[in-house]
Order: structure tokens, then sequence, then C-alpha cells
């Protein structure tokens, strides 16, 4: 293709050959192979609890994320629910933009309703794009304001190099994100609404007399799977956060730019298996990976249902050292958790050995939250330090006997 076309540029000598050609160039152009325009490979896998990166490819890579947008827009809505401005039977309007949206989609007419409930597995399970605006219109009044409000929530996740225009995941050359990006928002979904993540193990959805099935297919596939999300355009190429629980451990993996969906899905079930082998030979898990439950559906008295038990983050030595950092002290657990996930994505190859320690401390009659990384030699913890300040963050060395010390780092 490339010599036909320098083969033009040099000129013809015949009008009609010129012609002749251009129209051969013609069909070429609409016979040749169309594969993702932007897709790139990326991936990530941690182990969810402490952060830990078992695998990464080009992890700070931008690429379009398509339906993983979704993800934001559902934690929105979970927000919005603990808040109490939605509520699960709520009747939510569709608008003619909303009606309007491309597939995949329930094909809602304009002025229908759907309830904040079946809005929200019909995001987990049919990625439908216009229930996405439904729910955008619902809380930011204009999917424009909602994409501004899901920017703002990623960066403070620690989603740093994330910028959403739409709720959906719809085509659009300024929504773009990375694969560690999507890692930080699946394990702060896991975190922060144990309650609601159970529907992500959702394989169907039923509405409007139909039966939807999940496209999410590593959830029937790959032994442990329970959730998250899956999304492509012809931009994106196949990308899927996935999460799966073995032997006391929860890992998260993330893929982007897919050759089709089989490929991501088995490429996905290879990084996890490696991941699982690499996770077992540290050591100890940190946390117990802990199956989280579904919610009760709409109607069901709470007082029926069993409160998940939410882990409870407990600091394993890995014998590396002693020292560690603390980036900040919080009022709130996720508080804290957010801190630890943006120092871990700034600086993740120093930081890829520590553990997790967040610390509750009561003084004055106040609980705190403090955020720590221990289990460092001292080399590594000033260093890490050192970079964190460099670019704005709080951090402070903390000695092996706990205690936090804030005096120049050079030397110490």
């Amino acid at each position: 293709m490339r010599r036909f076309r320098e083969s033009l540029s040099k000129g013809c000598f015949a009008q009609s050959r010129c012609a002749a050609a251009l129209v051969v160039l013609g069909l070429l152009l609409v016979l040749a192979p169309s594969g993702p325009a932007f897709a790139r490979y990326a991936a990530i896998v941690v182990d969810a609890e402490t952060g830990a990166v078992l695998h990464e490819e080009n992890a700070n890579t931008r690429n379009f994320p398509a339906s993983l947008t979704k993800m934001m827009t559902l934690y929105l809505a979970f927000e919005a629910l603990d808040r109490g401005t939605l509520t699960l039977g709520q009747k939510l309007k569709v608008s003619r933009r909303a009606a309007g949206q491309a597939p995949s989609k329930l094909g809602l007419e304009r002025g229908s309703t759907i309830t904040v409930e079946d809005a929200i597995n019909a995001l987990i399970v049919r990625s439908a794009n216009d229930v996405a605006t439904v729910v955008a219109e619902a809380i930011g009044e204009t999917e424009v304001k909602f994409a501004q409000l899901m920017t703002k929530r990623a960066r403070e996740l620690g989603m740093s190099r994330t910028t959403f225009r739409n709720a959906s995941g719809l085509p659009n050359r300024g929504q773009l994100s990375t694969a560690r990006d999507m890692m930080l928002l699946a394990r702060a979904l896991q975190r922060d609404f144990p309650g609601q993540y159970g529907r992500f193990s959702n394989t169907r959805f039923s509405w409007g007399g139909r039966s939807y099935r999940s496209h999410n297919k590593l959830l029937v596939s790959y032994d442990g799977a329970d959730g998250i999300k899956t999304g492509y355009t012809r931009a994106s190429g196949y990308n899927l956060v996935a999460s799966a629980r073995r032997d006391g451990r929860r890992l998260i993996g993330v893929v982007f730019g897919g050759k089709s969906s089989k490929w991501r899905n088995r490429h996905m079930a290879n990084l996890l298996n490696r991941g699982f082998k690499k996770a077992a030979s540290l050591g100890g898990s940190t946390i117990a990976a802990r199956p989280i439950p579904k919610p009760a559906p709409y109607g069901v008295s709470a007082a029926k249902v069993v409160k998940p038990v939410v882990p409870v983050p407990v600091s394993v030595p890995l014998g590396q050292g002693a020292w560690g950092i603390q980036v900040g002290a919080f009022i709130k657990f996720a508080q804290a958790q957010n801190a630890v996930n943006l120092a871990s994505g700034q600086i993740q190859e120093l930081l890829r050995a520590a553990v997790v320690d967040i610390q509750v401390v009561v003084a004055k009659g106040r609980t705190l939250y403090r955020a720590r990384m221990t289990g460092m030699t001292q080399e590594r913890a000033q260093e890490s330090c050192s970079q964190l300040r460099a670019v704005g963050q709080e951090c402070a060395l903390v000695t092996p006997t706990g205690s936090m010390r804030m005096a120049s780092l050079a030397g110490s």
C-alpha cells in the first residue's frame, strides 16, 4: 500500500492511468483491515487490598476507556445512594438526549422512566448508554456537568491521568484514562461500597420483558471472578477490568487495547493466574479476601440482610525493613486510603514492596487514620519521601519504633 501511494506521488504520465490508479487506491483503502485507530495495549495486576503491583505494562499510557467509564458513573450513583439524594426505588425520567444515545442501550423512550436499581443493573450487565445519560442527568442536571463531577472525583481518588467527557464511554477524543487509574477506581468501588459491589458479579438482567446477558464472560469462565466491567469501541480496542479472589487473596487486573473479546479474556486469565502465583510467593496475604455479598433487592427489609464484613487492614512485615513513610492523617478511612493510592501511583517503583498500614489513633476524643506504608529499608523510605515532597505531597519518615521523623532526610 505504501509503495502504491509513493508511485502515485511521483505523478502520472497519462490522465486515464491516474484515474484508474486512484480508483484502485480507493478500493484498497475500503477493503483494508480496519483495526483500532488509537488502541494501545496496557495492563496492570495488583493485590486488591494492598495495591502491591504484580504485573504492569504501559500502565500509565493514556487510552480511551470506552465503557469502563461507567465504573465512575456507578461510583457517583452509589455515593448518591449513600447521601440519600437517590433511592433504589426512585424513578428517573428519560430525556430526549438519553433516548438518542447510540447502542448498546435498553432502547428507553423519551418521557419514560426507569428505577435507580434497574438503572444500576443495566449499567453493569447491559452497559446501556441511554441509561448512563439518565443517571448522569439525575445527579448532575446535565451530562456535561456530570462529567465534570466524574473528573473531580477521579482526581480525589488519585486518578491523575483520567479525564471524563461523558457518562457512558461513547467516543470522545478528550475522554482518556490509564490502566493504573482504572485499577484505582476498581479498588475504590470495592473499598467504599462493599454493600453494592456484589452487583458486579451479576451475569443477567431482566427489564421490559427481556433478559440481557453480561458482556463479561470472564465471570463464568474464570474461577473466583466476581467483576467488574468490560469496554469496547473501535478506537479503544477490547478493555476489561477484572477482579478475582482465591486462597485468601483478591487481585484486580486491567487490560486496555485487546485484539478481540476472546483474546482479552484469555489474556486476563493468564495475567491473573501469574498474579496469584506471584502473590503466593510473597507470603501471607495482608487482608483475607472475604466474599462480598450481593445487596438486598429493593423492598426487602434491611433487617433481613446480613451486613457485609468490611476487611480491616493489618500490617504484615515483609522482611525488607522496619522503616516506613506516612503520607497524612485523616478523619476518614477512605481519605487515608486515597492518600496511599495517590502516593503509590506517583512512585510505584519505590513503593511496590511496601505494606499498606492505615492506623487508627484516638487523641483528645478524636479519631484519626494515619496513612502509612511500612516494611521498607531506611534508604527506600528516605528516597520515597524525597520524591513525594518534590511533587508537593506530604510525607514523613516512620522509624522502626513507629515514631515520625520530620527532620531533613539527607543523611538521616
